[in-house]
Parts: structure tokens; C-alpha cells; sequence
């Protein structure tokens, strides 16, 4: 048990910086190494640290990172195609770590992972700060108490920009990001299975490039990544869960939103503006019961990222964990399932056909 965690970052572009962002409100915090190999990524990070930059040392890789000994936990923010061997050096060593999903491009390397942590003493946390947004906390939290009754169908939609300019342009091919399904989407394939508390069983995607990207060229090479999908998954205790994706639709009211129907009623969140509508059965003709509540966000941590609060909550729970006051909560495990789910999918869409998760050895 440490009273203040010292924090390393690996990866200092945009999410990163939004690390840096949640950890400096976080009591009992600091943060005492940075490590990217573009020194304009290093300079995003300075300038998030402010008059604290001078006090941290910078590395331009992760292995000079963890020599240095000036850290207890690590947040990895790096490209999703470097995951691998950013954790390498890591898990050799006794740090805790926090990495960004997707936990890997692929299932493979995502189960390399979950075998390394095996008998690991130090936490090991995935990335999923979708689940800390407070408004969808708090529909978990009522979907799991009953109060939809047995949840029977779950929908997921995500409707927002397209994807942002990276460093390199590596998040415009599939190849460096595991495909939109499993980078994006990753989330929202967690979401499901802690919703719904089962395994999946089979995924069918339908998603194609449609709008965004079309007249990129990089090297002569068109970006592949899907924008827009439907996806369906059938779980193992028969519930069924559709993700519905545009990444064309920068105008919408609700960024995200999802429903749960259980045998007595539904059950919806809307983010923003983080609102719970509960519309419970009443029988045709009769009239409608409909209750609104709002779940509050504290200012601070909507401030400082762009997940509505998340990853500062996100961050209260991985330090219990790295205290030894709690449970990881998010596990690599979690990772890999996310992972498998998203891989099914992008298998699907290409494919067009029904993927069942055996066949990723699931």
C-alpha cells in the first residue's frame, strides 16, 4: 500500500493527456514519468502538466520508463498496435498497470496478455471507462437490481464524429487498430457482457466505409476502417444485444444511448445529457407511466476529459485496486471478450456471414 501512487504515462498524445488531465484531481496522485517516442506528443504532455512538467522525467521508451524506478503505476495510451510490446517490458516488472483498450488488436495477442497476468501480484486493469460514466453506472446498477424485470433485449447506439486525427495517421487502417469494431467498439461489446451477465455465442455484422475517409490517401492507400454497422450478439442465457454505429452523425442530440427490456418494463440512458427514462408495462390503452431522473457528474471530472466523467471515475477505482483497497474490476480477461466480440464482427462484415465465437476459440 502506497499513500501517493506515482504514475508513469506510456503514450502522450490524446488520450493520454487526458490521463494526465484526471490524475492531477485525483487526491493522493502524482505523476512522475512520461514516455513517447514523438517529441511533440512529449510537449502535449508538458503542456497538460503545467508548472509540474519541470518535475518529471521524460523517456522515449517504455523499457528506459520502468528502469527508471520512479514510478508505482503505469497508464498505457500508446497506438493500439503497440499494446503488445509496450506491456512487455511491463509485466516484468511489479508495476501496476492501466492499459487503454482495445487491450490488443487481435485475439491472440489479447490472450498472450491474459496469460502473462496469470499469478501476477500487481493489478492489471483494462481500459473500459465506459463503464465509470455515473448516468450509465447508474443503468447498470437499476438493470441488475430488477428493475426492468428479466432484461431480455439490450441496445447500444453510438451516434458522433469521425474518428480524430492521430499521430501518423495510425487510426485510419485496420491494420494498426484492430478495425473499427474491435477499436471503437470494444466498449460497447463490455458494456453488453457486464450487462447482460453471459458469454456470447454468435456475432452478425453488417457495416461497411460509406461516408468518411473516402478521399484520404496515405501512401496511395485508402483508409479501411468501417463507419458506420449494425451488430447483433446472442449471449448464452438467451439474451440478445444490438450495437447500432454511425460515425457520420456529428449533430445528434445523444451521443449514446441504451435501452434495456426486461418482461415488466424498459429502461434508457441518454449521454448527454445523462438522463434515466424508466417506461414501465401498462398494458395497451392505458396510460403511460413514464419516469425521468437526471445522474449527476461532478464538474471537475467532466472538465477534464471527454468521456463524460469516466475516466476520472475510472481512476478512483484503479487506485483502490493498486492500494490493495479493492478488487481490479476491469481485468484482462474483460479485454480479451471485448476483443473476441469485436474481431466476430469485423470477421462478420467482411465476410458476411454469422460468426460464432468458438470460432475464435471462445
Amino acid at each position: 500500500m502506497v499513500d501517493t501512487i506515482r504514475y508513469g504515462l506510456v503514450g502522450t498524445g490524446m488520450m493520454g493527456v487526458e490521463h494526465i488531465r484526471n490524475i492531477l484531481i485525483q487526491p493522493g496522485a502524482t505523476i512522475t514519468a512520461i514516455a513517447d517516442p514523438v517529441e511533440a506528443s512529449l510537449g502535449w504532455a508538458r503542456t497538460a502538466l503545467g508548472d509540474k512538467a519541470n518535475a518529471v522525467a521524460s523517456y522515449d521508451s517504455v523499457a528506459d520508463l520502468v528502469k527508471g524506478g520512479l514510478v508505482d503505476a503505469v497508464v498505457v495510451a500508446s497506438p493500439n498496435y503497440t499494446h503488445r510490446a509496450v506491456l512487455e517490458p511491463l509485466l516484468e516488472s511489479n508495476l501496476a498497470i492501466l492499459c487503454e483498450k482495445p487491450l490488443c488488436t487481435t485475439v491472440e495477442d489479447a490472450r498472450w496478455v491474459v496469460n502473462q497476468v496469470k499469478g501476477r501480484a500487481a493489478p492489471f486493469w483494462t481500459g473500459m471507462e465506459y463503464r465509470y460514466m455515473p448516468p450509465a453506472a447508474a443503468f447498470i446498477e437499476q438493470v441488475h437490481g430488477g428493475r426492468i424485470g428479466k432484461l431480455q433485449m439490450l441496445l447500444i447506439r453510438e451516434h458522433r464524429f469521425p474518428f480524430l486525427v492521430k499521430v501518423g495517421d495510425w487510426n485510419r487502417f485496420s491494420v494498426n487498430t484492430g478495425g473499427t469494431m474491435v477499436e471503437k467498439c470494444c466498449h460497447f461489446f463490455d458494456l453488453m457482457r457486464l450487462i447482460v451477465q453471459a458469454e456470447p455465442v454468435r456475432v452478425y455484422c453488417s457495416g461497411a466505409i460509406d461516408v468518411n475517409h473516402l478521399d484520404e490517401r496515405y501512401d496511395g492507400r485508402r483508409p479501411d476502417i468501417i463507419d458506420n454497422s449494425f451488430t447483433t450478439v446472442d449471449f448464452s442465457n438467451g439474451v440478445r444485444a444490438m450495437l447500432d454505429l454511425c460515425m457520420f452523425a456529428d449533430g445528434v442530440e445523444h451521443q449514446e444511448e441504451m435501452s434495456a427490456t426486461g418482461d415488466k418494463a424498459r429502461l434508457d440512458v441518454l449521454i448527454p445529457p445523462g438522463d434515466l427514462v424508466y417506461s414501465p408495462r401498462v398494458g395497451f390503452g392505458n396510460q403511460k407511466a413514464v419516469e425521468r431522473s437526471h445522474v449527476p457528474v461532478d464538474p471537475a471530472a467532466m472538465q477534464a476529459g471527454s468521456h463524460y466523467g469516466a475516466t476520472y471515475y475510472q481512476h478512483q477505482a484503479f487506485a483502490r485496486a493498486v492500494r490493495g483497497e479493492a478488487m481490479v474490476e476491469v481485468t484482462a480477461l474483460d479485454g480479451l471478450c471485448a476483443v473476441g466480440i469485436g474481431q466476430a464482427a469485423e470477421i462478420s462484415a467482411r465476410e458476411k456471414r454469422v460468426v460464432e465465437l468458438a470460432e475464435l476459440g471462445f
